[in-house]
């Protein structure tokens, strides 16, 4: 059982304060969906708590487990047990999936080799389960790409280098209705007392396929609402409006995560 903690986090970009002090802890087994309109910080969440040198982290801690992640490089982020769905996976030509997916766990293994065989199994295996097309393993890494093809490729990631958190970054965006079902359905998977994860969304539909354990409003940077199911059928029917109303936020969405 692992836990990973936010305490009082904020963070800033090129000066401008994003993040107003976010407070979360999530334990393994757990799903907390973090949801709200555009401009409030999600992102922005993301890449901090992955180690994005963009995003300043001015006060506050994060854990996981007794591991101070703030004083950590990114690769000693991966590495300690933190993965990162991006919303926008990286092209990287000239370097195949399959290569760089088998790096991926040489340098989670401590440099050790990862046996051919036993690996072409299991990456197979999870490709399958994503639906994924047969020639992925002798593809560039994102390279030619569409937009549900790189999201089902950040899961397959996810499958094999098996984190003991992930932080999904809008991972349904570019997904058609099969391909949100089958990514939510392997994720759902995942979910077990050694993995838990944060999924980030504007959107309610990923969540019929991955059921939160925890439901989060984000709003001007900070977390300002707790629940359950009951948050994500009332944001589907109402929007954000009556939560700005109801906590008397006066907030304008905007383009900056």
């Amino acid at each position: 059982m692992s836990t990973l903690t936010i305490n009082n986090l904020h963070v800033s970009i090129e000066g401008k304060q994003i993040l107003k002090g976010v407070n979360l802890i999530v334990k393994s087994g757990e799903v907390h969906a973090i949801m709200g309109p555009n401009g409030t910080g999600k992102s922005t969440l993301a890449s901090a708590l992955m180690g994005h040198p963009k995003y300043e982290v001015t006060e506050g801690e994060v854990y996981l487990d007794d591991e101070n992640l703030l004083e950590l490089e990114v690769d000693e982020r991966a590495r300690a047990g933190l993965f990162l769905a991006m919303q926008y996976p990286a092209e990287v030509p000239g370097v195949t999936n399959s290569d760089f997916m088998r790096s991926a766990l040489k340098a989670k293994n401590d440099g050790q080799p990862i046996p051919l065989f036993d690996f072409i199994g299991k990456y197979e295996k999870a490709a399958k389960e994503l639906k994924m097309r047969e020639d992925l393993p002798h593809r560039y890494l994102n390279e030619g790409f569409s937009g549900g093809e790189k999201k089902r490729n950040e899961i397959l990631q996810l499958k094999m280098l098996k984190p003991k958190f992930a932080v999904l970054d809008e991972i349904d965006s570019g997904l058609d209705i099969d391909a949100l079902r089958v990514v939510g359905e392997n994720v759902n998977g995942m979910v077990n007392d050694q993995f838990g994860c944060i999924l980030i969304t504007h959107y309610q539909r990923i969540l019929d396929h991955i059921k939160p354990t925890n439901v989060h409003i984000m709003i001007d940077g900070k977390i300002v609402l707790s629940g359950g199911q009951e948050l994500i059928e009332k944001i589907d029917q109402n929007g954000y409006e009556w939560v700005k109303e109801e906590l008397g936020i006066d907030f304008v969405e905007t383009d900056n995560e």
